[in-house]
């Protein structure tokens, strides 16, 4: 009877249920393009899944541009927030992709320009994260022994520290390009820079993270 009972007061989400499963489904089938045109036709649960698609990917990037997690969880919220009101001026001929990026990017940049008119902000940034023994890491795996994790741990560690030493402008293109895995164009288009500019400061950025992390690792 108690099971009963139970069973007759449970109250289930609303959204669990299968029309609702099979829309999930359908959008995560369509490509990003068609993802924001059936938001901007009226379909609000579309933005949700954009949301789902970036999130992590721009956590990641902008931790690294900026170097503290909690920070770059406030940037990527308000680069969600202009999407959300801005989506309609988009043009759809670009990579919705690049778009989300500049955003994110742009607000990287402008937390750095901030940041550098107070170096002692800075600095207590950037040893707090030094200090963080105890954050995740995304791409640490459970089977490796503890020793590996040990230095997988420690590897990450210190290319961080490297990343965080380099110049804002180097930095950037460094982090899209070598930690997300942008082509050199949609790096341009990111950063407002023309291929050469972004090639030039890729190259040193690679120069002086070599040079940086070298002592580190002997």
């Amino acid at each position: 009877m108690a099971a009963t009972s139970l069973e007759q007061t449970r109250v289930y989400p609303p959204d669990v249920n299968d029309g609702a499963l099979e829309f999930r489904r359908e959008l995560s089938s369509m490509n990003d393009s068609q993802v924001v045109q059936r938001f901007l036709d009226g379909e609000p649960r579309a933005f949700g899944e954009l949301v789902d698609r970036y999130d992590n990917r721009l956590l990641n990037f902008v931790y690294r541009t900026v170097g503290d997690r909690e920070r770059a969880q406030d940037l990527v919220q308000e680069t969600f927030v202009r999407v959300y009101r801005h989506l309609h001026r988009f043009d759809q001929s670009k990579k919705f992709s690049t778009w989300i990026y500049t955003i994110a990017g742009n607000l990287a940049k402008n937390e750095l320009r901030n940041r550098s008119r107070n170096p002692l902000v800075l600095f207590q940034t950037i040893k707090k994260n030094w200090d963080a023994d105890h954050r995740p890491l995304e791409w640490e795996d459970s089977k490796l022994k503890p020793d590996d994790l040990y230095r997988k741990r420690h590897l990450k560690e210190l290319v961080d520290k490297a990343v965080q030493e380099l110049p804002e402008h180097h930095r950037i293109v460094f982090v899209l390009r070598e930690l997300e895995g942008k082509t050199y164009e949609e790096i341009a288009d990111i950063t407002g820079c023309n291929l050469g500019t972004v090639k030039s400061r890729l190259n040193r950025a690679r120069n002086n993270f070599a040079r940086i992390i070298g002592p580190w690792l002997d």
